[in-house]
């Protein structure tokens, strides 16, 4: 008869062999749904984005030596972790992970080589910066100042930042790139001396006796400064108002080869001007069509002024919205398109969008926040009136689908679930793909009318008219006012619309990169040609296609077709995706 110590020892191994085999099982199933949020190169990432940001919060002053001299040494070693992994070994997602990662690295050492070549070449303009520098960094760890010093020294300082304002205001010959560095040093200097202030003013009897009138002399030089900078851009090499009161600064072909090619785009500027004039001649037909339709015959610009003129009254407009969005969803779902989560349809919000920001965005824009461009009481007469038929329901029956579900709404809220560690930004991908639905929508009839097609073709123009005046304009052969007229003949945009759409493409510090506009019509083709390869062909559904793509987060289309297609990419990678047929 078996002791009752050996049959709780039995028990014991019998349990721990139990629980053994679980976990075995647990590790040969957890790759498959590890995958879902993760890969080896995640690891990496998290701690780099983890550093990048500790450097950034402590180094906080944009543009200086130090905190560029960090950022540099922390790339460079995540580089050499990165050349420690066995690329091989790595599955399609990771591999792709993998050489994006360090495509982005390598972006950013170009970008911060850049701006210790310019901030280099300005220095004549800041000998007072090191100083501040360097009483910023004392302040981080609280040392005491020299307040009686300190005051002398920001005495000097104020006189040298004025004398400085008033030579640049004689200078003609600093270019735009240097101009906005230039702006950004000044914001990192004030950043610093705002800091000291703050830290010290109140708590420190010495430098609060000593340093309020040094400290806003400097303050408001300093703000001088900044304004004589910005002055600049109107007097710099090329600047030149051609009438529209628009100033931009063409990026040159080399650039924008280099640009594209970084954004895996294998086309040259002249090749993607081609496919945006195929694509054009393919809207003029449909164009055509549906204004005979309407009765207008041949003449489609008084179909698109019919279809201007059904806007709807001020105060109307949100309502507006919201019956295109309601049937937009309903299509989508009777049509078994795309997974739609509950929470995502009911959790985006709406408001109005200022008259300011309506200067170079006239038409609503969305994402979790919906933000409607209609007239404000105090725009004039006829910026009311462009604005609201600029912004008819047969307009934006194109773009709410766009801009919310399954846009860039459902495309935001996926990213926060789906591989948020993938944060490979790109506007191919994120205008791309709401585009996309523009162009697919179109062919699952979702127009109901010949004005509704009008609407729709009227922005797929739109479109092709971005690709075909930015390129120009960056290659030197077109003006701002060139860029305008031909949005106003061309398209059929109202003359303050096309001032703020061209107004927002080229003038600098909004934000937007020369390549943005083009990123539109080229990124959804590239997710139309996508969808060519796997669901026409019938090997996903739609839905499938179409979550797959939500769940694998932000990149370029090449490489999520890597992964979708499960390619064997290899670790020297080249754009090669020659997605459109020229002929």
């Amino acid at each position: 008869m078996m002791g009752k110590k050996a049959a709780t020892r039995i028990v014991w191994v019998l349990t721990a062999l139990a629980a053994a085999n679980s976990i075995a099982h647990a590790q040969q199933q957890a790759p498959v749904a590890l995958y879902q949020q993760t890969s080896e190169i995640n690891n990496l990432m998290v701690t780099y984005n983890a550093d990048k940001g500790s450097i950034s919060r402590f180094y906080f002053v944009g543009n200086s030596p130090e905190r560029r001299q960090q950022l540099q040494k922390l790339n460079n070693q995540y580089l050499q972790q990165l050349d420690q992994v066995d690329f091989n070994a790595l599955p399609t997602g990771s591999r792709v992970d993998y050489i994006l990662f360090k495509k982005d690295l390598q972006a950013q050492l170009h970008s911060l080589q850049e701006e210790e070549t310019q901030y280099n070449q300005l220095k004549e303009w800041f000998p007072f910066a090191d100083k501040l520098y360097a009483v910023e960094k004392l302040r981080r760890r609280g040392t005491e100042q020299n307040a009686q010093q300190l005051a002398a020294d920001f005495h000097s300082m104020s006189v040298d930042v004025l004398k400085k304002a008033k030579a640049l205001r004689e200078e003609k010959n600093v270019d735009i790139y240097h101009i906005l560095r230039a702006q950004g040093i000044v914001k990192g200097l004030k950043d610093a001396l705002h800091s000291v202030h703050q830290f010290y003013n109140s708590y420190d009897p010495q430098y609060t006796w000593w340093m309020a009138k040094p400290y806003a002399d400097l303050d408001t030089a300093l703000s001088t400064y900044a304004i004589a900078w910005k002055a600049q851009e109107k007097v710099a090499p090329g600047a030149k108002d051609d009438g529209s009161g628009i100033i931009g600064y063409p990026i040159g072909r080399d650039e924008l080869i280099r640009q594209l090619q970084d954004e895996l785009i294998p086309y040259t500027p002249e090749e993607l001007i081609q496919i945006a004039n195929k694509e054009f001649a393919w809207c003029d037909a449909e164009m055509l069509k549906a204004s005979r339709e309407m009765g207008f015959g041949d003449d489609w610009k008084k179909a698109l002024e019919k279809v201007k003129n059904t806007y709807v009254p001020a105060g109307k407009q949100p309502e507006a919205i919201m019956k295109l969005y309601n049937e937009s969803v309903a299509f989508l779902k009777q049509k078994e398109l795309v997974t739609i989560p509950l929470l995502a349809e009911e959790s985006w919000r709406m408001i109005m969008m200022t008259p300011e920001r309506q200067l170079v965005n006239p038409f609503f824009t969305g994402g979790e926040v919906l933000s409607i461009s209609y007239p404000t009481d105090d725009m004039s007469e006829e910026d009311k009136l462009m604005s609201m038929r600029g912004n008819n329901p047969h307009f934006s029956r194109a773009t709410v689908h766009h801009e919310l579900i399954a846009g860039h709404h459902l495309q935001m809220y996926m990213n926060r679930r789906y591989k948020a560690y993938r944060d490979f930004d790109t506007p191919f991908w994120i205008e791309g793909w709401s585009l996309y639905w523009e162009m697919l929508l179109w062919d699952q009839q979702f127009p109901q009318s010949p004005e509704d097609r009008v609407g729709m073709l009227f922005w797929r123009m739109h479109r092709c008219a971005r690709i075909i005046f930015s390129l120009n304009f960056h290659l030197g052969k077109w003006t701002p006012q060139q860029c305008i007229d031909f949005l106003v003949d061309r398209v059929g945009h109202e003359r303050a619309n096309a001032a703020g759409e061209v107004r927002r493409s080229f003038v600098a510090g909004l934000g937007y990169s020369p390549l943005y506009q083009l990123a539109y019509m080229i990124g959804g083709l590239q997710f139309y040609a996508l969808k060519k390869e796997l669901v026409d062909s019938g090997k996903m559904t739609y839905k499938q296609y179409h979550d797959a793509v939500l769940h694998e987060n932000e990149m370029p289309v090449e490489m999520l077709r890597a992964i979708l297609t499960n390619q064997t990419i290899s670790k020297d990678f080249k754009t090669n995706w020659r997605f459109y047929q020229l002929k």
